[in-house]
């Protein structure tokens, strides 16, 4: 197929939906299919075989694009709607391949070519409204609500990439094919033993003090206040642990670290700042603990595919963000309280058995279930729900 693809993203940026997107491609490409990338003005130029990207123009003074909904966003999606609208106007395409709210004009450009339409999920656009503290208007939330039906009821496959959106699409229109496709390839390479001395290094830790290790956004939902709360009473049991956090902005770090030093732990939090997608390995190599400290929202958290394939403990509040991909066999899940939090890393610390344990069953999980392998395969499955001259229901599940 030649597919029309619309990213309202910087592409590429290491971060989450990008890291999606990028992986969607690769795996389409390595199917058979071409791409044409109608996406932000902002990011790195990537190349793959079977890719063509096309950016819209640049708004005045918009330099740069955060995570979750901002007002900028408004006229840069009305210049990647007129660069899609130009490109479906110049070409002839298969299909239609929308991500996020770039499916509210992705759906008018399918029809108006007379192809199907695929919606690539990766959250529930109402919900962002909540979890970001973007907005409390009820007509905004109803407003995204509409639009979320819209696409949905209109759309011949829907990717979701965690069970819970396939819920969402199963409450709005049980007939349209959902297809889960975790976001396991997206998250990173696998660590390479001894690699994370060099970490250590830097960061001047010893060999024999325990690292505890988050990386991912600063975002407020990421849930950083609970992990700060909870390593004062790590510390009580185990003074010479150390903190690492790899990531946030430099505006974000130099809050997280005001929340450390109230917390009276900013001699025991080393922040490493953002880094590279290829030198996380290094720190998870150089970690004793992975930690995953959300408190709000239902995604599954891109870093928790890594974590598992690095085959260190997991400690992980006990919620549906999590819960959806871990239990207790591949991760010590904890309640989203400091004491509880605290308790998970002491044991990961002090039960040296069952954290191996753990970390050799998640090893395994990512290894079968989270595979590229299947990846792929279900990738194949979405494009063939896409050629299918009728959609099925969707009968028990997702596909």
């Amino acid at each position: 197929m030649k597919i029309l693809m619309i990213a309202p993203e910087p592409f590429f940026e290491p971060r989450g939906t990008p890291f999606s997107e990028y992986h969607r491609i690769r795996a389409l490409t390595e199917l058979g299919h071409t791409v044409d990338l109608v996406t932000y003005p902002f990011g790195c130029d990537v190349s793959l075989p079977g890719l063509r990207l096309f950016r819209s123009l640049r708004p005045p003074f918009v330099k740069r694009i955060g995570i979750g909904p901002c007002w900028a966003k408004v006229p840069l999606d009305f210049l990647v709607a007129c660069t899609a609208l130009r490109r479906a106007l110049s070409e002839r395409y298969d299909v239609v391949h929308s991500h996020e709210e770039g499916s509210w004009f992705g759906v008018l450009i399918a029809a108006m070519l007379g192809v199907p339409h695929l919606y690539d999920m990766h959250s529930s656009l109402p919900q962002q409204l909540t979890n970001f503290s973007f907005s409390q208007s009820r007509t905004l939330a109803r407003t995204f609500a509409w639009l979320e039906r819209f696409v949905v009821r209109r759309s011949k496959v829907v990717v979701v990439i965690c069970p819970h959106l396939a819920q969402v699409v199963r409450e709005i229109e049980p007939g349209v094919r959902a297809v889960l496709i975790e976001n396991a390839p997206g998250s990173g390479d696998v660590p390479v033993a001894g690699s994370g001395q060099r970490i250590r290094r830097e960061l001047g830790v010893t060999a024999d003090a325990p690292i505890i290790l988050y990386t991912g956004t600063f975002e407020a939902y990421q849930g950083l206040d609970l992990l700060f709360a909870a390593a004062r009473q790590v510390l009580d049991r185990r003074d010479d642990a150390r903190f690492v956090l790899a990531g946030g902005r430099p505006e974000q770090v130099a809050m997280a670290r005001e929340q450390a030093a109230r917390a009276g732990i900013a001699d025991a939090v080393i922040f490493a700042g953002q880094r590279p997608a290829d030198e996380i390995p290094l720190f998870l190599d150089a970690a004793d603990v992975l930690v995953s400290p959300r408190s709000t929202g239902t995604n599954t958290p891109l870093k928790i595919y890594q974590y598992l394939r690095s085959g260190r403990p997991i400690v992980a509040t006990r919620l549906l963000t999590h819960t959806q991909v871990l239990n207790d066999e591949v991760a010590i899940l904890t309640t989203a309280t400091p004491e509880g939090f605290a308790s998970g890393i002491v044991e990961a610390l002090t039960d040296l058995d069952r954290a191996r344990a753990v970390g050799d069953r998640a090893r395994a999980l990512a290894d079968t279930k989270y595979s590229y392998e299947a990846y792929l395969s279900r990738t194949r499955q979405a494009c063939d729900h896409l050629t299918a001259k009728s959609t099925p229901q969707v009968a028990g599940g997702v596909a």
